[in-house]
């Protein structure tokens, strides 16, 4: 499977994973100590090519990814779970080079890009209806939410902006939570 846009990924270590996913070029972050120079070289790639932001579903990696989308407009974004990127057999460690092959092709296959200007269907309501926000329960259904729609794992307030700037229709969201309450009453 080639991907004709550039893969932003954090180190080396992505970059080895995705290469055994994917025929895709990268730029690695280092980590959270994304430069100047690294931002230019994400802008031109952009222009060129276009962008897949692909980072660790943690908080160093949404960090990396809010400093691009600043700087960079109109990224793809590309979303694994926690438990798609837990290191297994043993291992410690949470990130896109622990990910399987499958789950990287899945997920750079549903990359979604990013626009400012839509003013979704999604309310606050919907969300509070849904017991995404508010309540007990409130972040494991965010989990499962951001899995199911392929947005990654938020906060509430970042939940609601995430649906917007993805366009995600009030039709898909109603489907994901019916999907989601299913799963909780298995």
């Amino acid at each position: 499977m080639r991907i004709k846009e550039i893969i932003v990924v954090e180190g080396k270590d992505d970059t080895v994973k995705i290469k055994h996913a994917v025929d895709a070029d990268t730029i690695e972050t280092n980590g959270s100590a994304i430069n100047e120079a690294t931002l230019e070289r994400i802008k031109l790639a952009q222009e060129k090519r276009g962008v897949i932001v692909f980072t660790d579903p943690d908080y160093p990696g949404e960090r990396i990814r809010n400093i691009i989308t600043q700087h960079v407009p109109n990224c793809k974004h590309a979303f694994l779970s926690k438990e798609e990127a837990i290191a297994k057999k043993g291992k410690r460690g949470l990130g896109i080079e622990h990910a399987s092959v499958e789950a990287i092709r899945i997920a750079l296959q549903h990359a979604q890009q990013q626009t400012e200007e839509y003013k979704g269907e999604i309310s606050w309501d919907d969300l509070l209806d849904a017991g995404l926000i508010g309540g007990s329960v409130a972040k494991s259904r965010r989990e499962k939410i951001g899995k199911l729609l392929k947005i990654g794992y938020t906060n509430g307030k970042q939940l609601h902006k995430r649906l917007q700037v993805f366009q995600i229709s009030k039709g898909d969201f109603e489907e994901a939570v019916r999907q989601m309450m299913q799963e909780e009453n298995k």
